[in-house]
């Protein structure tokens, strides 16, 4: 039905999905809020018995965020440059051997790749966490532990990341194109950088999202391969605090208020990396579907 307006109403068949979208919307948003506010109140204003909900007499961003930084001598500033590198490395390692592997899973034919496919399978139904016990092994008899390399070399390896690109590659790369660019003369290397990767590129962007997040939110293989808290990235690191805040070993300072604001510091870079790589997602289904 029409109104004046020319306008078409909404059917009402979709107002019960559309409730469930705003209660999900809701669900996920208060304890985001819940972190926005609370990070700016001090101990008092935690502790207080006020609404928790909402600010206190005194929001203070810029006085905790001070503390923040300068508490035991400026050590978060130092976990968030770590958290950076190990995403940083993470994500564009692991990226680039889950677009390679996945492209000659979908593109070769190559003796084993039957099994090599299967393995890759199987490797998905493994929890991460099961797997940090042995790599800590391996990685104590080479001598990395309590090293970069601890966390960044296990972060390359996403089966699910090989996966992804395997399918996405397999429906959204044709051969007749590959095939063309090899009869005018393209060689394989030319043909996936110029030819099948800009294709891609959704998938990539996922993938390194992904990753990167992965990387970014890791706490359990840190915390088995590091020791030196010089070396932890943010999640750690706040574990940290939140362990000492609850044995009450901060002498007069309050912890609570620090890592509060701390995990909403945290979650800012995730938050400008999503924005950011959703322009590539949109370019790149674009250049998919002109194509």
């Amino acid at each position: 039905m029409t109104g004046r307006s020319g306008a078409r109403r909404p059917p009402r068949r979709h107002l019960p999905l559309q409730v469930l979208l705003g209660f999900l919307v809701v669900y996920f948003l208060v304890p985001f809020w819940w972190v926005v506010v609370n990070s700016s109140k001090d101990a008092p204003g935690l502790f207080g018995g006020g609404n928790t909900l909402w600010f206190g007499d005194r929001a203070d961003y810029f006085g905790n965020l001070r503390q923040l930084f300068t508490y035991d001598g400026g050590i978060y500033g130092r976990w968030i440059l770590n958290s950076t590198l190990y995403a940083f490395a993470g994500g564009i390692g692991a990226t680039i051997l889950a677009v390679m592997a996945g492209y000659g899973f979908a593109k070769y034919r190559f003796a084993g790749r039957r099994l090599s496919f299967s393995v890759l399978l199987g490797a998905l139904m493994v929890p991460a966490t099961a797997l940090v016990i042995p790599t800590f092994v391996m990685f104590s008899g080479l001598g990395l532990t309590n090293t970069i390399w601890a966390v960044i070399l296990p972060s390359l390896l996403n089966p699910f990341g090989v996966y992804l690109m395997h399918v996405y590659a397999r429906d959204a790369v044709p051969d007749e194109i590959l095939d063309a660019a090899r009869a005018d003369g393209a060689g394989e290397v030319r043909t996936f950088l110029q030819v099948a990767l800009p294709l891609m590129r959704p998938a990539v962007v996922t993938v390194l999202l992904l990753s990167a997040v992965a990387s970014w939110n890791n706490y359990f293989l840190p915390v088995a391969m590091l020791s030196d808290n010089r070396l932890f990235p943010v999640t750690v690191g706040l574990g940290l605090w939140q362990g000492i805040a609850s044995a009450n070993n901060a002498g007069t300072t309050s912890l609570w208020s620090l890592i509060i604001l701390g995990a909403l510091v945290s979650v800012i870079p995730l938050i400008v990396a999503f924005f950011t790589l959703q322009r590539h997602w949109r370019g790149g289904l674009s250049v998919g579907g002109l194509r």
